[in-house]
Order: structure tokens, then sequence, then C-alpha cells
């Protein structure tokens, strides 16, 4: 809410009240934000009871816990509604891709404490999860500084991982011989399925987490390399350069010519821009 006037300041807060209406919950009232174009409801699914609230972005749901702030509930259905229709025509980019994130349950969970995640995960649904504390708004409204904004990380798994890996899977599939695998593995400098100690000189994705498994390898490279085309990672360099070096679009262009024609490709109908959290259909 901006404050140049007071006026402004006052009335914004009318309006905020007013439409800051709330329904009725599991355990209580639940405001519906501010949003113009999502609102916070119960999560009334039968499943994940702990997380009581979701919000739904073109059917596939983002459920919460209570802890969670409802700006931040809102921030995570704005980008996935940006990944999902970039030109923010109102009408998702790559029908098929959301049909498959329909077909396969896609859902994400925002949690607040990692004890939050001791959960059962419904079957025949596939999920991701968010942290409320590492959802940061301001990332991208700062020109791209300060604490990174989790959400452009994890909302864009569920969508690589469930929707263009099934929706595709000889080209993004995240199985060896895949397109974006092959490309991969000319970026880890071989093909390997378990992680090389040390990686050979001259690659530059040398992610070394041991519980990451190679279909999990190729989920994070298919991140680092869409969001570095789109200009997420440009001032992150030394922080995440042990892992990923091309934190440019012209960085990816030159050096991984592989995974920036299969981005740049309009048959996929990947984003263009980076979302900023501000969906405006």
């Amino acid at each position: 809410m901006t404050n140049t006037k007071s006026w402004l300041a006052i009335c914004g807060l009318c309006v905020l009240l007013a439409c800051n209406k709330k329904t009725s919950g599991p355990f209580g009232p639940i405001n519906e934000g501010n949003d113009p174009n999502f609102k916070i409801i119960a999560n009334n699914e039968g499943i994940l009871p702990s997380f009581t609230r979701k919000v739904e972005v073109f059917g596939v749901n983002i459920f919460a816990v209570p802890a969670v702030t409802d700006a931040n509930l809102l921030h995570a259905a704005n980008v996935m509604a940006q990944y999902l229709d970039n030109d923010e025509d109102g009408v998702p980019d790559n029908a098929d891709v959301l049909t498959k994130l329909l077909e396969e349950k896609a859902f994400l969970v925002m949690w607040a404490r990692e004890r939050d995640l001791n959960i059962d995960p419904p079957e025949g649904w596939e999920g991701q999860d968010l942290g409320n504390d590492e959802t940061q708004p301001q990332y991208v409204t700062n020109g791209l500084t300060g604490r990174f904004d989790a959400s452009l990380e994890e909302v864009l798994h569920l969508i690589t991982h469930v929707g263009y890996a099934g929706v595709y899977p000889e080209i993004f599939g995240e199985a060896t011989n895949s397109e974006i695998a092959k490309a991969m593995d000319l970026a880890r400098g071989g093909q390997f399925t378990s992680i090389p100690n040390p990686y050979p000189n001259g690659a530059w994705y040398t992610y070394d987490d041991s519980t990451c498994d190679y279909s999990c390898m190729v989920t994070e490279y298919h991140y680092w390399a869409l969001t570095s085309l789109l200009g997420a990672q440009q001032n992150r360099l030394e922080e995440i350069g042990q892992e990923w070096k091309l934190n440019t679009k012209e960085k990816l262009m030159q050096q991984d010519p592989a995974v920036f024609q299969l981005l740049t490709d309009p048959t996929y109908k990947f984003p263009t821009l980076l979302p900023d959290g501000t969906y405006k259909r």
C-alpha cells in the first residue's frame, strides 16, 4: 500500500478492510486476501489437514499451514500464474503442460517449520514444497538483490518435473538420454549417476548434493538454465558459482547452446519474462 499521501493510505486501508473477507475453515475464519485474481479459501480437499488454506491457480492447488502469511501464499500463486501464463492473457501458454499438471494432481505445499512436512503425501498426487521464510517477494522488486525468492525455484520445479517432463518425455524427461539430460551431461562433463568427486575440469554444472539422484539433477539443471535465461541469477554468481556458472542469458547462449535452444524453442512455450509476483490478466 502506497503512503505518498495520507488520504491515499486511509483509502487503501478502507479498501483492504472491505475486500479482505473471511470465510470459514476447519480452524476458524480464513482471510481471503486482497488479490485481484486469487482468493485464499479453506482446504476442503480431504487431504493434508494441517494445511488448512489453499489457493487455486488454473486448478493447481497451493496448500499452506496457518503460520504461512497471506502475502507469501498469494505471492506464490502469482508466480505460478506468471510461469504458466507468461503473457498474462488469462490463458495458460502451454495447455498440454497444464493438463498434465491437473492429471497428475500436482500441488505445492507451503510450510513454516520443517516439522510441517512430517506428513503422508496423498496417494496419486505429485507435490513440491516451499517454505514461508524462503519466500521473498522483495527480491524481484528490489532489482534482483537481497535474499533470493525461492518461489522462483520451487514453483518452477513442480511445473517442469510434472508438466514438461510428463508431456515431452523424450525432450524434457528426467532420465538418461532425453534431450535435456544429454545437455546436462555435457554441462557436468559426463553422464554420472552418482556425484563425481571432483567434477571434470570445465564442467559448469557441478551440483554435489548426494541426496539428489540423476532425475533430481535434471530438475535442478532445468531450473538453473531457465532462470538464468530469464535473468533471475544475474547478480548471484558469487553465491551460486560452486554449483552453477552460467548465471546470465549471454553465458548460457555461448557455453550451453544445447539447453539454450531447447528453452527458447517456441514449440514448448517456455516463459520469456521472469515472474515478478504481480500477475495481471
